[in-house]
């Protein structure tokens, strides 16, 4: 199996709505990612969600692609089982970010774009959230370490 890391770093300036993907993106320390609408002093200042969970729903689906940040996450990654890492799992993302996960899941918005778009969304089931505990930049490519 391939190391985890980051397939994609998405922002949006409003929330409720998918993020687009940028090429990199500044991550402060017990704020999120510079920018992002879910930013802030919160327990859920970065979401994650796996690439395979978003392939679980495109399989679904016939008359939409999903692309990244459709789901609202800042990070979609690869090669790792976001949904089943216990809380307070710390993440080292690229050389300098580590991020410690505060949430598994949440309370679905019922007006979110993707939940209108398609019916449904996996963001309450499998996203996970986490705080940053060390500041710097992600970007596609980035490894992710488990600690």
């Amino acid at each position: 199996m391939k190391e985890p890391e980051v397939l994609a770093v998405n922002v949006s300036d409003k929330k409720g709505t998918k993020k687009k993907t940028v090429e990199k993106c500044v991550v402060l320390k017990e704020h999120g990612i510079e920018g992002d609408a879910h930013a802030g002093k919160w327990h859920r200042q970065v979401s994650l969600l796996a690439v395979e969970s978003i392939d679980k729903m495109q399989a679904k689906l016939t008359n939409i692609t999903l692309e990244y940040g459709d789901f609202a996450e800042n990070i979609t990654t690869r090669g790792i089982d976001l949904k089943n890492l216990p809380i307070g799992t710390r993440l080292k993302v690229g050389d300098d970010v580590l991020l410690e996960v505060t949430q598994i899941g949440k309370e679905c918005h019922l007006a979110c774009d993707i939940r209108k778009q398609v019916g449904d969304c996996i963001m309450p089931r499998e996203g996970i959230f986490a705080k940053v505990l060390e500041e710097g930049e992600i970007k596609a490519g980035n490894k992710i370490q488990i600690s």
